[in-house]
């Protein structure tokens, strides 16, 4: 059984000191033991206590790493069944199927997309992080041969899919350094499945018939000293897959299940054969629960929208997206050149400066620091007025950039135009565009 909250508290120092973000050990031993704390957040515990802690500072569900590098993708670690009640931790990872029997110009195809349908939005990078390979040939030399050329054209992590242990041995001697999924642990592999996974320390996803084989095959991998385990329920309707997942997650958060803390995966690609229908079934997974989702291939009509849902759901709803504050010059601005003030909401920043872009007007974009919230919110907060304004202007330096003295405010502030210019003598206060749209029209007719 899970270690209760009082029992944690006993071994805890009871200093009372704050520096792990709760007012007292009580509390942060109750957060332990909801899975909703980290223990080296306390710096006072001794290490007889925190090796008796482990277990009830381990995650409901583990956090696996798939890969190496600069291209590991780590999935589960999750603490909550929905976003609302704290944040879902680890994205999860997008994978392209290929398969060692498609033609070479299939593959080909498919490799390309992976690497330039690739995304930038709100300062984020958003793609795709897995190569699922499967060998559906069973000609070793074949399956080695995807695999060389999947590594040398692509930045990504690998999974390799077949239930026949030579096919995995022999995928393995090539990139088993990349540290790959292994799919799948079944009945009939498994001792020779966990016997590769212990040889190349990499993680493994078992597959069975129901929840109950689940348990059975992920009980032998933890017995044999494997922990890094993705499961695989094998459903291939929509509605049992989504039961599958509701299960897994109520029974490792609420049930305290260790045999069925880890992260799923789920085979859209086996689902149907209609590309916006699966983009559709791949919505409702990474809503709920998947750690990864496999698509049969990527478009862009299809995959942008996904990568999109992905972020907003896995973004921390207590805090947004923000930009650093600074001096941002867009185009080539010279010291005639307008000069706008804006709050540092992510989506804020990158519609202005975009829209400034479109108008082909160079010109010094001002972020203040408003901890992520957007206009209004942040002037509404006390963050985004007159005195917190000027007092960035004449801290930044772009005084020293431009030789007049005008700066434009967003026109929902409008208000705060009078205070500006009690705050900034030497500056004229000009009121702008109140949506962003309407940007590139009025730079259009400045004039220093």
């Amino acid at each position: 059984m899970a270690i209760t909250g009082i029992e944690i508290f006993k071994l805890l120092p009871k200093t009372n000191c704050g520096e792990c973000g709760v007012p007292t050990c009580l509390a942060f031993a109750m957060s332990l033991a909801a899975g909703k704390a980290e223990l080296a957040k306390c710096p006072y515990l001794s290490e007889e206590a925190r090796n008796k802690l482990e277990e009830a500072s381990t995650p409901p569900i583990r956090m696996v790493t798939i890969g190496k590098g600069e291209n590991a993708k780590k999935i589960g670690g999750e603490t909550v069944m929905f976003r609302h009640e704290k944040r879902f931790e680890n994205a999860p990872a997008i994978a392209l199927l290929i398969s060692d029997d498609m033609t070479e110009t299939a593959i080909d195809g498919r490799i390309e997309r992976f690497s330039n349908l690739v995304y930038e939005r709100v300062g984020q990078t958003l793609r795709g992080e897995i190569i699922a390979l499967k060998c559906q040939s069973g000609d070793a030399s074949k399956y080695k041969a995807l695999i060389n050329k999947v590594m040398q054209k692509c930045k990504a992590s690998i999974m390799l899919i077949s239930e026949n242990p030579d096919m995995l041995a022999a995928g393995l001697s090539v990139c088993s350094d990349m540290r790959p999924l292994i799919h799948a642990v079944t009945k009939e592999n498994c001792e020779k499945i966990i016997a590769l996974a212990k040889e190349c320390s990499c993680p493994v996803a078992v597959k069975g018939e129901s929840i109950d084989d689940i348990i059975e095959l992920t009980t032998r991998l933890e017995q044999s000293g494997v922990k890094d385990i993705v499961i695989d329920t094998g459903a291939s309707s929509i509605q049992k897959v989504l039961q599958d997942q509701v299960a897994i997650r109520r029974a490792a958060l609420n049930q305290k299940m260790r045999s069925l803390g880890y992260p799923t995966i789920v085979l859209v690609n086996e689902m149907t054969d209609d590309p916006l229908k699966e983009a559709m079934i791949a919505a409702t997974f990474v809503a709920k629960y998947a750690g990864i989702i496999v698509l049969s291939d990527f478009s862009g009509e299809t995959l942008f929208p996904l990568l999109v849902l992905r972020m907003n759901l896995f973004s921390d709803p207590q805090r947004p997206l923000a930009t650093d504050e600074d001096i941002y010059e867009i185009g080539c601005p010279d010291e005639s050149s307008p000069v706008l003030v804006t709050c540092n909401f992510s989506l804020t920043y990158f519609i202005v400066s975009g829209e400034i872009e479109s108008s082909r007007v160079s010109g010094y974009l001002l972020i203040k620091d408003t901890e992520g919230l957007s206009v209004m919110t942040a002037w509404a907060a006390g963050k985004f007025g007159a005195d917190t304004i000027a007092s960035f202007v004449k801290k930044c330096g772009i005084a020293d950039k431009v030789k007049h003295r005008k700066l434009i405010i967003p026109g929902y502030i409008a208000i705060e135009s009078g205070a500006l210019e009690d705050e900034l003598p030497d500056w004229e206060i000009v009121v702008g565009p109140r949506e962003g749209a309407h940007i590139p029209a009025y730079l259009k007719t400045w004039k220093a």
